[in-house]
């Protein structure tokens, strides 16, 4: 009977999932990084120009080899794989979830509330995180093994629970280090034997990170950011909680960590929480203890612990004070009553389950009613056989475009695998990881203006300055065509 549920409930949370993140698209948003970094794997020759913007941030990551292997040795494409990659983090969410529930409440129906509630992507409140994304990010997906590796803590496995998330290090290494910090003092709690385990873990940590900060390739990462390297990354309002947040944003997070934290607390002294709970306290106040005595290293612009974005541990906190506010309302002391019980929880689940639903289809059908629910590969536009067209040239091509042309037109011009000469989203958030990187952008902002009142003498002048081959525009300028695609023009610059 277990299993014929799961069967049904596994997909409906997916879709649900998908529908409430506005469908499942290719080519989204933070892929942007991702895709030129495999395709950089793949083809080591690209990127002459750009790999200097990539480098910095794809040496903390291993996706891009990890996929790059995948795609070379099973001839399938980053489409594919990518697609793999977003199913697969559903569905261990959601094993993660029921896992979860399973252990913290004692109805089912708490249980299914919670993969319900958890079907509602929201934004983490300034942050820069949702809690769900419309396509794979190797973040999400390390955020479901730590979801399943807290459950594997509640059910005695600590040591499978942290190798889990030390091997989803290698995808997203920033995420699964807040699951460390969060499941070490756990274990520390509620584990005696396993504390010299812990004592050693954390005393290798320790040391590795010392050395990469001291004598390591991160030894200039405690170097603090100057004003010019602040100042670029202004737009990115999750960085500096000092000085970007407002009252509400310090309430909203500081509020969900203390309800997370108070009912724990109130769970383990009325005897209520389960075996090991006491331990999920403890890495709760770890996180939270961790965000406050890092405050001033970040508001100091220190590059290290502003390239960590350690306030991303209130998406842990949020699963915590979602647990809390479904066991107050579903398995209180004193409310509900015994007798009225079965059919708040009813009720609940419902609710939520019709919110997801209503909220769903909104969001897919008619907020985002522009393009396709699922979106396996690149859309068939003008833009995108200007991508192609792109990827046709000589790998040393350079290429001037729009800087906006990733959210203008929903596809960065680098997934050609050709230099692009800027483009100020995704350009920037690189720019977190190095002040070389930082120092490019900016200089490339000032040098190029405001793109609107490009003409053919600045864009000739640029391509002296820069080496670049092709201009991409929509609209017309006194320059040679060599490309056309409805209203896109490619000019030839030199």
């Amino acid at each position: 009977m277990r299993l014929l549920s799961h069967v049904a409930a596994a997909p409906a949370f997916l879709v649900l999932a998908t529908l409430n993140a506005g469908g499942y698209r290719y080519g989204a948003s933070d892929q942007a990084f991702y895709i030129p970094a495999i395709l950089k794997q793949l083809s080591p020759a690209l990127f002459p120009r750009d790999t200097a913007l990539i480098g910095p941030q794809a040496r903390y990551f291993f996706v891009d080899e990890i996929v790059a292997a995948l795609v070379a040795r099973s001839g399938w494409s980053i489409e594919a794989w990518f697609a793999i990659g977003y199913v697969l983090t559903l569905a261990v969410l959601y094993a993660g979830l029921w896992r979860l529930g399973h252990h913290l409440f004692r109805s089912p129906y708490a249980t299914w509330a919670l993969l319900a509630a958890e079907t509602l992507r929201h934004r983490i409140t300034k942050t820069g995180v949702n809690t769900l994304e419309g396509y794979f990010h190797p973040r999400v997906l390390v955020f479901a093994v730590g979801v399943w590796a807290i459950a594997a803590y509640l059910r005695g496995r600590a040591v499978l629970a942290l190798v889990a998330v030390l091997l989803g290090g290698l995808l997203h290494p920033t995420t699964a280090a807040f699951f460390a910090v969060f499941l070490l003092p756990a274990i520390w709690v509620t584990e005696p034997r396993a504390r010299r385990l812990v004592g050693v873990a954390i005393t290798a940590g320790l040391i590795g990170l010392a050395w990469l900060l001291l004598a390591g390739p991160l030894r200039d990462a405690l170097t603090p950011m100057d004003a010019e390297w602040r100042g670029l990354l202004d737009s990115k309002d999750y960085l500096f909680p000092v000085r970007d947040w407002d009252a509400g944003a310090w309430i909203a997070n500081l509020g969900t960590a203390a309800l997370a934290m108070g009912t724990l607390a109130h769970r383990v002294a009325h005897r209520r929480a389960s075996p090991r709970e006491e331990g999920l306290l403890a890495g709760a106040a770890a996180l939270t203890l961790g965000f406050l005595v890092t405050l001033p290293a970040v508001t100091a612009g220190s590059a290290f612990f502003v390239q960590l974005q350690i306030s991303r541990v209130f998406w842990i906190l949020d699963l915590l004070g979602v647990v809390s506010v479904l066991w107050l309302l579903l398995e209180g002391d004193r409310w509900p009553a015994p007798e009225a019980r079965p059919r708040l929880r009813f009720g609940v689940v419902a609710l939520l389950v019709a919110a997801a639903v209503a909220r769903g289809t909104w969001v897919s059908l008619a907020e985002r009613r522009d393009r396709p629910l699922l979106a396996w590969s690149l859309p068939d536009d003008d833009w995108t056989r200007v991508i192609e067209w792109a990827a046709s040239q000589p790998i040393r091509t350079h290429l001037l475009a729009d800087p906006g042309h990733a959210w203008r037109y929903g596809t960065p011009l680098r997934y050609s695998g050709r230099d692009v000469f800027l483009e100020e989203v995704k350009d920037t958030a690189m720019a977190i990881y190095s002040r070389e990187s930082a120092a490019r952008v900016i200089e490339r902002q000032a040098a190029l203006g405001d793109f609107s009142t490009l003409d053919g003498e600045h864009a000739r002048a640029l391509a002296r300055r820069y080496r670049l081959d092709y201009l991409v525009i929509r609209g017309e300028l006194p320059l040679p065509e060599a490309h056309r695609e409805g209203v896109f023009h490619v000019y030839a610059l030199r």
